[in-house]
Formats: C-alpha cells, structure tokens, sequence
C-alpha cells in the first residue's frame, strides 16, 4: 500500500488555489451578471394574439397537452350588399402550462398563421408551479423580446413582427403623452386657482 507523503495534501491545495489566482474564471455570477445568449435562443413561446384563429391545431398536436385555448364565434356583417355574413372565432383564452411543457417547438412549427414565435426570455421562475401557467397577456408581452427574422431577400418587405412592435410603441408613447398633457393642465389649473386665491386676500385699494 503506498503511504502519502506527508504535506501532499497542502501543496495540491495551493496549486488549486494558485490555478484560481492566475486564470480567468469562466463561471457567471447569474443574476448579478446577466449570460450572453446566442442569436435566436430557445426561452419561452410568444403569442401574437391577432394572428391566431383558434384552429386548435397547436393543443392538438402538444405532446404535453399543455396549451389551453378557449373561443366563442361571432358574425360580420357582409361586405359588399347581398352578401353572405361571415363568422370568425374570437380568442378567449389562450394559456400554456410551462410546467409541463417540453420545448420541443412542435405547436410554433405547426401553426399555420404565423401566431407563436421562440422568445429568448428565460426569466420566469415561480414561487408555486401554479403560477407557471401564463395566460395570453403574458404571452403577448413576451413578443416584445422575440427578434426579427433575417431577411431572405433584401428588397422584402419588413417582418410583421417590427410593424406589431412599432404600433404597440406608438400607442404607449400616444398615451404617455395624453398623461403628460393632462398632468401639465393640472398644474396649470392648480396655479390658476393660487392667483385667484392671492388675489382675494389682497386688501382693496384706498378708493380715490
């Protein structure tokens, strides 16, 4: 049996430790520093609610049966006279159970309007595995993260992606400014009434 030599023990542990002082640490202190993913990472799926027609072909072909989709019909008016009214579904619920889901992209691959896209968002642990069900707005607001895709040619036209991104950011940017401009008028209104206030208390002038 060979015996260890005495103080082995201490001379590897100050080698490790000498390794450690003079390399580069490749371990990233998550969340105090953020990883650098690659282009078009597999996080979460996104829901782009106006494209989605309720056709159930996404919980359909779910491995995990993991999508829960819930719709009512309505009718539009015809558009031309003499036409026939048309029916279309309406999108009530629109839930997927990360809890059980596999991310393996079949329902993205599937779907044949275009209405879920890969996000890069990983982000979105949970207390209790209740609440890793998110709903559609939840969903919605993941679009905000899912990238452009390349173009195939240069002359094409831009992805339907920025045109929801750019509406979406013109109507937040339209409403900030309606809060700014009813703040400024309640300020002005509040200034208003101090002069009125001073006025009232100044003391009439000596009559002549």
């Amino acid at each position: 049996m060979r015996r260890a030599v005495k103080g082995s023990g201490l001379v590897k542990g100050l080698q490790v430790t000498w390794h450690n002082l003079t390399h580069r640490a490749v371990t990233q202190q998550y969340p105090d520093v953020m990883p650098e993913l690659p282009p078009r990472s597999r996080g979460v799926i996104a829901l782009q609610e106006e494209n989605c027609t309720s056709c159930m072909l996404c919980a359909r072909e779910c491995p995990a049966w993991c999508i829960y989709i819930d719709s009512h019909k309505e009718t539009a008016p015809p558009v031309t006279e003499g036409g026939r009214e048309r029916s279309f579904n309406v999108l009530d619920r629109f839930d997927i159970d990360y809890s059980l889901c596999m991310y393996c992209g079949i329902c993205i691959e599937v779907c044949p309007f275009d209405a879920l896209h890969w996000s890069p968002e990983f982000e979105y642990a949970e207390l209790d595995i209740r609440d890793l069900t998110h709903d559609k707005d939840r969903l919605r607001e993941w679009m905000w993260t899912v990238p452009p895709p390349q173009a195939l040619d240069p002359a094409a036209e831009d992805p339907k992606e920025i045109g929801v991104a750019e509406k979406a950011a013109h109507r937040e940017a339209e409403k900030a400014a309606e809060r700014e401009a009813e703040k400024a008028a309640e300020r002005e209104a509040e200034k208003a009434a101090e002069r009125e206030a001073e006025k009232a208390q100044d003391p009439p002038g000596p009559l002549a």
